[in-house]
């Protein structure tokens, strides 16, 4: 049955790894169904970590949508892991939804993680709903915690409930807004009477949120001011439209394995975080390239976006879609926009885990999932062809750390480019690459953790035997000086033999280029091709490593030819015999490649940051601020100073500095790495 957009809540659930984030959506969802009994992480039986690597890691890998019904609102849970390594999982996540609920541990307070989380929502002006979990915790201070909170993320944090407890001991918690108390029996929750000396607080927190509210209201400020009590009604309506217009971030207490403070949180997200028709349209580019509008009503031509592929070896590939408009039904034909191709819809889920329940339709505002359409991508758009369109894709994080897979035959090779293939699909972080000058077949991802964790699931998942090997830097050599050399290649034996000699010169220069300069035939116009040839096939592979020769003009000054033995052959090899002569005469060096680097961090961390760099042969080329008042930092670094960067980065900022690449030139070694550079380039061709 197809659910009206003011009746669905699509809420992502984001945090610090550790902070309990799955084990609320299991609460939610085993409050929401009336359930005698729910899953937990130690058990391995939760309905979000379902994948075999988080039951053996105990931590979420993957975005897992929990679909459920409460109180007529269909509300769609997107289980988002904490760990950084899985960040494109948060920044997909985000973009298809309009609420969020932030988990803090109450026992860590604010986290790096946190902070990180915070700051993708804010970007995108996502109203969110703080839940500070774990607070059964013995020394909690729930003062100190929403000090920290206001502190880090931002003075409109304001509680909407708050903690009861004697003597260090969390019972339970009062509504702050219907200023209702409920209290954990030990079994459950059960309301209760406002302890005696937590009543003025409560009383003054409830007068914080009617002045706040009568804010959005001229009417309201003028009855506030009356003492005029706000009814509930104008209370909720009040807050609503605070908590959108990102004027108030509600802040819950409660504890999720005991289901603490669950009721209040599910039944706040729904009066509170935005329905999918609420706040902007989302806007794509119609097939004239103009931006629209798209409302998210049924009344309308369908549309929607794919934030997330898995596969699976046995079921094919699921696609996660948001419909942002119109209805799908099982049946109907739609574009895929990005393709230009149609597709058949044949089978469309909802989701609850690993559970997938079979469904006909879905409408606008929906979260649901479409079976075995192999075409479709993250970040891809569907929709009807009588209105194409197609939404921005998400920048996502690039590769950072690479390390070089070795299998033992052909057979586990041609098995392993198959698994990355669809490796790739689930997680646009991870980059293939193959360097054909050093025979490598690469890996790259955003950490050190992150490839450990691709290469236990390609050996868990896909039985293929693998390991992993240091990069091979690809370094270049070049000249600095102009050289003369001669190449002399002749052999007659009798019969046809080979007869070429060449006078060549050797500089500097930007790029390659070959020239001739030849006078009175001495070398015949017929032999020059071959001569090019034999200059940049050695080219190939300089004298000093082995490595290739860029930034070199060659010019054929003279030569000798004979009338039988002559052939291009032979004036290949002389070509190449001049270049060996004149290449010592030339000042032969190593050239390096330089990477460009972005580094993102926290203010208090760019002196750390800028000495590392510093020590890694950087130069910094400029800071930018970005709009959460991160300071970006542009710096050039040799790449075999930064294939351990990821790790040492993370390090150095407490986990929460970030940093994209990209390859920016060819420069000099320094004459003092110059020596190392070719031993360690010989020891590794052994």
């Amino acid at each position: 049955m197809i659910v009206n957009p003011e009746k669905i809540r699509n809420i992502v659930v984001l945090g610090h790894q550790g902070s309990g984030k799955t084990s609320l959506v299991e609460a939610m969802y085993q409050i929401a169904n009336e359930l005698g009994e729910k899953g937990s992480i130690e058990k391995k039986n939760t309905l979000s970590d379902f994948l075999p690597e988080e039951m053996k890691r105990l931590s979420s890998v993957s975005t897992a949508v929990i679909s459920f019904s409460y109180q007529g609102t269909e509300i769609n849970l997107l289980d988002v892991p904490g760990n950084d390594d899985f960040v494109t999982e948060a920044i997909s996540s985000i973009k298809m939804v309009k609420g969020a609920i932030l988990v803090i541990d109450a026992s860590s307070s604010v986290q790096v993680g946190t902070i990180r989380h915070y700051q993708m929502l804010k970007k995108r002006n996502i109203p969110t709903i703080i839940y500070v979990n774990k607070m059964d915790k013995s020394d909690v201070d729930f003062e100190k915690v929403l000090a920290d909170i206001r502190e880090k993320l931002g003075k409109e944090a304001v509680p909407f409930s708050y903690p009861l407890g004697h003597e260090n001991k969390f019972d339970g918690f009062v509504n702050v807004v219907e200023l209702k108390a409920r209290i954990y029996n030990g079994k459950e929750c059960v309301d209760a009477e406002i302890y005696e000396d937590k009543k003025l607080k409560v009383f003054e927190l409830h007068n914080t949120i009617c002045e706040a509210v009568a804010t959005t209201d001229e009417e309201l400020l003028e009855k506030f001011f009356s003492d005029e009590p706000l009814t509930h009604e104008e209370i909720s309506r009040g807050l609503r439209t605070g908590v959108l217009n990102g004027e108030l971030m509600p802040v819950l207490v409660g504890c999720a394995l005991k289901n603490i403070g669950i009721h209040t949180l599910l039944s706040m997200a729904i009066d509170y975080l935005p329905r999918p028709n609420d706040l902007k349209p989302y806007l794509a580019k119609d097939d004239a390239g103009k931006t629209v509008e798209i409302p998210t009503v049924l009344d309308d031509y369908f549309s929607a976006y794919v934030f997330k592929v898995t596969y699976d070896q046995f079921s094919g590939y699921l696609s996660y879609i948001k419909i942002t408009s119109g209805k799908l039904k099982v049946g109907d034909e739609v574009m895929i926009s990005n393709l230009g191709k149609k597709v058949k819809i044949t089978s469309m889920y909802r989701l609850s885990g690993k559970n997938k329940v079979n469904i006909d339709e879905a409408g606008a505002g929906d979260i649901v999932a479409l079976g075995r359409i192999d075409e479709l991508r993250n970040g891809m758009t569907l929709c009807d062809d009588k209105r194409m369109v197609i939404f921005d894709t998400i920048k996502l994080p690039t590769a950072v750390y690479y390390r070089a897979l070795v299998t033992k035959d052909k057979d586990d090779e041609n098995k392993l480019m198959k698994a990355l293939d669809f490796l790739k699909v689930e997680d646009p972080a991870l980059d293939i690459r193959r360097n054909v000058e050093t025979h490598q077949l690469l890996l790259g991802g955003l950490s050190n953790s992150h490839i450990d964790y691709l290469l236990g699931k390609i050996k868990s998942t896909y039985k293929i035997s693998v390991s992993d090997a240091d990069v091979k830097i690809v370094y270049r050599e070049s000249i600095l000086k102009a050289a003369e050399g001669d190449g002399r290649y002749i052999k007659q034996s009798g019969g046809s033999g080979f007869y070429g000699v060449v006078k060549m010169r050797f500089e500097p220069y930007e790029g390659t280029a070959f020239a001739e300069e030849v006078f009175g035939g001495a070398v015949p116009k017929q032999y020059f091709p071959a001569v090019e040839k034999g200059f940049y096939e050695a080219l190939q592979q300089g004298l000093l490593a082995g490595f290739p020769v860029i930034n070199v003009k060659a010019t054929l000054l003279d030569g000798k030819y004979h009338d039988v033995d002559s052939n291009e052959l032979a004036f290949k090899m002389a070509a190449i015999l001049a270049f060996k002569n004149a290449y010592e005469k030339c000042h032969p060096i190593i050239l390096e490649p330089i990477i460009r680097v972005r580094v993102s961090v926290n203010q208090e961390f760019i002196g750390n940051v800028l000495s590392d760099l510093t020590s890694r042969r950087g130069r910094v080329q400029s800071f930018e601020e970005d709009e959460g008042g991160r300071q970006e930092i542009i710096a050039l670094v040799p790449e075999a100073e930064i294939l351990d960067y990821a790790s040492s980065l993370r390090a150095l900022t407490q986990g929460s500095g970030f940093f994209t690449r990209s390859f920016e030139c060819y420069e000099q070694v320094p004459e003092y790495l110059k020596d190392k550079v070719i031993r360690d380039n010989s020891l590794l061709n052994k």
